[in-house]
């Protein structure tokens, strides 16, 4: 995470340390979402964890929440994620942190780009055959957008391994929980579908990060 955040780490440490403490949650949430895959592969109804949190209907919320809600949906559709990937990315640039920035684009665009493929691969729908639902693509990414930014956040307060861990695991959950609402509140998706999308960013994210670090070491080696 220090690396992210652009300070200079000793020579030869190893990429994957710097990441140590996301990998066991990492594992755990790829294991969720194999898990979940197999349960509702080829569904197309809630199942019953989906009815015993709510009955997905297109009226699940009133306003003002569902205004709130609306909102918050619109933050993972393709204009607002646009428009938070280069409010971000140019955060990054502000703060002379481009790995960081690179790690905006491949974290989101790998984590949005694995939510697709399960979904078409699980065939879960809602709502019509034509509406994949497994995992949620929008909490995919939200979740994914605030797991970058807390781990350039926990790199610039100077945060240790632990303490950075929890900033980033709090700022996944707030996210997942924000962009997770809004979908079953609107009946976009189940909740397994949310906690799906949740997980596969927990998954996803922390091999970008490993996998960017990766590559910008050998190129700062081979520089010299």
């Amino acid at each position: 995470m220090d690396r992210l955040a652009g300070a200079d780490l000793e020579v030869g440490r190893p990429p994957s340390s710097r990441h140590a403490g996301l990998w066991p949650v990492a594992a755990l949430a790829a294991l969720v979402v194999v898990v979940l895959a197999v349960l509702y592969a080829g569904h197309s109804e809630p199942g019953r964890v989906d009815r015993w949190i709510i009955e997905p209907t297109a009226d699940s919320v009133r306003p003002p929440w569902r205004r709130v809600a609306l909102a918050t949906d619109f933050l993972g559709e393709p204009a607002g994620a646009a428009t938070l990937i280069v409010a971000a990315v140019a955060g990054c640039l502000l703060l002379r942190r481009p790995r960081a920035a690179v790690l905006v684009v491949a974290g989101a665009g790998l984590t949005v780009a694995t939510a697709t493929l399960l979904k078409h691969l699980v065939g879960r729908t809602i709502h019509g055959d034509g509406n994949l639902s497994y995992p949620s693509g929008h909490t995919a990414f939200f979740t994914a957008l605030a797991l970058v930014v807390a781990l350039l956040a926990a790199g610039e307060l100077g945060l240790g391994r632990t303490a950075g861990t929890l900033l980033v695991l709090a700022a996944a959950l707030v996210a997942g929980a924000a962009m997770g609402w809004a979908q079953v509140a609107l009946s976009a998706h189940y909740a397994t579908d949310v906690l799906g999308g949740w997980c596969t960013a927990l998954a996803v994210v922390p091999a970008a990060a490993w996998l960017v670090d990766r590559i910008a070491d050998n190129s700062r080696w081979q520089r010299h």
